[in-house]
């Protein structure tokens, strides 16, 4: 791993203005630790002569009978605590522990913003100051001490730990400094209400404790000194990073697997399914414990009819979906990869902002809270609801609109901040899937710890909710089967959504894995399924199609950060 010692060589990590990139040349660094490990074996092979003169000495010493049987006793200790099933346990542990801890402060910091924001209700100017300089501290704040600890923290992730686990050393990358900026980091980004994503920053997280805790290990002797075993789990800690983020430890281990790994190794399959597993089940207990769920459930529980969930006639519908949602994919991606470009290709700018570097995300921030002020341009798209209030809206089984008429419902909680007295829902969704689309790909170039899966995946629902709600007003009074009328449900077409985009900007499929274990049913298993197939096809044939038109120009930009 990076960072054990002076005589582990790494590619050399050069800071830029968002991401950052090593610049050592790979073919070079191979040739040279080809020749540190011819140096190494040799000096191994003096110590280990050393060492049988040593042992020599040892066997004609007295008590030589009890030394040999405490050293047995020793090693048989070591290669019980050294079993997989421990480490795995261990691992899932801490990482349900850490992901319970982050949720927590997370909650904390956004309703410290609500808090301000609702206390000044008096002065809508002085409204406007704490909304907009709340979150322009903490991500200021994410970002400097993120850069002043560990740069290696900033972004998703996955991209390293898929170098990492092709044998690739990365200095730096799987400290316990870089542990602290990564945890403390994304803590503060998330706190802020930007629209940034924690799925792609667990994954490394979860590395990082696997590194750490092979490093602990090691200590002791045993298997855990054997690299090729600290590779076997991170991969395993791949998929905790997923599971223990959303208690979806299926959906997390066939995430992981996509994600992360070209070839898999089948020995890793059961690793990852059982720290997988722990760490989700733990993970829930914690929100059991602290009185926030009465049971373990779904952590976003929907309670769409099991009886007859959908109809075969709205199954264009969903097809409709996935293929939108593919070129709504492509476009994110797209959309993302112009940023970062005109940032990099901007010497003047990118000079200015190398030397001032907390003043890009402060700008960025500025503005993205700006657009999401609640009496402001916000009353228009929700602009007050978090990420996870969102989310949980956009899953309501109710339906909002009939025919573009605002029902006469009681919109109950969170639900009141879609409705608004001049504009009918459809403007209210439209808006917010337009906005929170480049907000969302503007956010995630701001160098702090944070993926886009998140953003996306409440951006899918919205999207899916605006067909379903759309196709409650075409059918207002339900789909007729056998003399029995059964009413549209826009919150199982916002499952839908959610799977379809986030598995397009991510080309996985197994998002409709996670929706189902989010959700806590499989109603809709045939429409997301068919939705998302469709759209990871839309996407990836345009984005071969953007290959091909820029053969020869294009160049890798850092867009698995979208995870």
């Amino acid at each position: 791993m990076a960072g054990d010692g002076s005589d582990q060589r790494a590619l050399q990590y050069e800071q830029t203005l968002m991401y950052g990139r090593y610049t050592q040349e790979l073919g070079v660094y191979a040739k040279e630790e080809a020749a540190r490990l011819r140096e190494s074996g040799q000096r191994r092979s003096v110590r280990d002569r050393s060492r049988t003169l040593d042992l020599l000495e040892y066997d004609k010493g007295r008590c030589a009978k009890c030394r040999i049987c405490t050293v047995r006793c020793q090693k048989f200790l070591i290669s019980r605590v050294g079993e997989d099933w421990i480490f795995l346990i261990l691992l899932g542990l801490l990482m349900a522990l850490v992901s319970w801890v982050v949720d927590f402060c997370i909650a904390i910091c956004l309703q410290a913003q609500k808090w301000m924001y609702g206390g000044l209700d008096s002065n809508v100017f002085l409204q406007y100051l704490a909304w907009v300089t709340y979150p322009v501290v903490l991500i200021t704040f994410s970002a400097g001490f993120t850069q002043i600890l560990a740069p290696q923290a900033v972004g998703s992730g996955i991209p390293e730990m898929k170098t990492i686990l092709r044998g690739v050393v990365l200095k730096e990358y799987l400290t316990f400094k870089t542990f602290v900026a990564k945890v403390i980091g994304l803590t503060c980004a998330l706190g802020s209400g930007m629209p940034l994503g924690k799925e792609g920053p667990f994954v490394h997280i979860a590395s990082l404790c696997a590194a750490l805790l092979s490093k602990f290990m090691s200590l002791f002797g045993g298997i855990y000194e054997n690299e090729s075993r600290n590779i076997e789990m991170l991969a395993a800690a791949c998929a905790v990073g997923v599971g223990c983020c959303f208690a979806a430890p299926i959906g997390g281990v066939l995430f992981s697997i996509e994600v992360t790994s070209t070839f898999f190794a089948v020995r890793n399959y059961w690793r990852g399914f059982f720290a997988a597993t722990f760490s989700a089940f733990i993970f829930r207990v914690l929100a059991v414990w602290n009185r926030d769920e009465e049971t373990i459930t779904a952590l976003f529980k929907t309670r769409f009819r099991l009886d007859f969930p959908f109809d075969l006639q709205e199954l264009p519908a969903f097809a409709v979906i996935g293929i939108a949602s593919g070129f709504g994919g492509a476009l994110f991606v797209y959309l993302n990869r112009l940023i970062v470009q005109f940032m990099r290709k901007q010497k003047v700018i990118n000079k200015f902002l190398m030397k001032k570097r907390l003043l890009y995300p402060a700008l960025v921030t500025l503005v993205l809270s700006t657009l999401t002020f609640p009496p402001g341009f916000g009353q228009f798209m929700a602009g007050k609801l978090t990420q996870k209030e969102a989310l949980v809206t956009l899953l309501d089984n109710r339906t909002w609109a009939k025919q573009g008429i605002a029902e006469e419902f009681d919109y109950i909680g969170n639900a009141q901040a879609w409705r608004h007295p001049q504009v009918n829902v459809f403007v209210t969704l439209v808006l917010f899937i337009v906005m929170k689309f480049w907000m969302s790909a503007l956010a995630i170039t701001i160098p702090v710890p944070s993926g886009a899966f998140m953003p996306v995946f409440v951006i899918g629902a919205a999207f899916g909710r605006l067909v379903g709600e759309s196709m409650a007003a075409w059918f207002p009074d339900g789909i007729h089967t056998d003399g029995t009328i059964y009413p549209i449900v826009p919150g199982g077409y916002a499952v839908v959504g959610a799977a379809a985009l986030s598995g397009a900007v991510t080309h996985t499929v197994s998002t409709a894995v996670i929706v189902f274990e989010l959700t806590g049913q499989i109603s809709h298993i045939l429409p997301v399924m068919i939705a998302v197939i469709l759209a990871n096809a839309v996407a990836q044939s345009l984005r071969f199609m953007t290959l091909l038109y820029l053969s020869g120009k294009y160049k890798a930009t850092p867009i698995m950060l979208l995870v």
